[in-house]
């Protein structure tokens, strides 16, 4: 189970949907909610501070999700009007890391609490914007500072959006990037990191492995 909690919380938000759902970590679900990621690595004085999420429902999920809303039946659903499930939805994604798992070298990344979330409704579309600062911020000189965003159980569908998925924040060095591992070609890759990322992918209280569908992304800003 991966947003249950949440959605068991916000009978706006699917909850219909979850009488009938069970799982188990020897069937895994297919997804009931299709969300495209953003990401922007943020940094603060040489160092990388704290990776900023927009993450962007599907259609159903937003209709849905926003009935009985607007408040003053203006027909816009303004960020005050979607706090309070801008609220629910952070409180029911901390048990699962809100589903973002990071490594620097062999050490896992922890994060802390989030910071700045807000829910916004635009053209017809939901979004939910939350940043994740890092406990301890890594160097961006280090090497080998990786991220996946992953739901093991496959509930929720997180792809990276077809334009500007991973982007970096102001006062990233000039020769820092973000690479996305690739398909076919970097095959070996990705479950080389996914199996890195297994111990907390299957820590996070969704009791599976990792979904197979995530990509990880490797930050470099070392010399060359």
């Amino acid at each position: 189970m991966t947003l249950l909690k949440t959605l068991r919380a916000c009978p706006a938000a699917l909850g219909f949907m979850l009488a009938t759902l069970s799982f188990s970590s020897g069937l895994r679900a297919h997804p009931h909610v299709w969300v495209q990621t953003e990401t922007t690595v943020l940094f603060d004085k040489g160092n990388i501070s704290a990776l900023q999420e927009k993450w962007t429902f599907d259609e159903y999920y937003t209709e849905t999700s926003i009935e009985g809303l607007d408040k003053n039946k203006d027909g816009i659903y303004s960020r005050e009007e979607l706090q309070e499930l801008a609220k629910v939805n952070i409180d029911g994604l901390k048990d699962f890391g809100y589903f973002v798992y990071a490594k620097h070298g062999n050490e896992a990344v922890k994060f802390s609490a989030p910071i700045d979330y807000y829910l916004e409704h635009k053209n017809g579309i939901l979004s939910l914007v939350f940043t994740l600062p890092l406990a301890a911020p890594v160097p961006a000189s280090a090497a080998d500072f990786v991220f996946i965003i992953d739901d093991p159980s496959f509930f929720i569908a997180l792809t990276p959006a077809e334009k500007n998925p991973i982007m970096l924040g102001p006062g990233a060095p000039a020769n820092c990037k973000a690479v996305i591992a690739g398909p076919a070609e970097d095959m070996a890759e990705i479950q080389r990191l996914q199996d890195a990322f297994g111990a907390q992918l299957t820590g996070s209280g969704s009791g599976a492995a990792p979904s197979g569908m995530a990509k990880p992304v490797t930050v470099s800003c070392g010399k060359g």
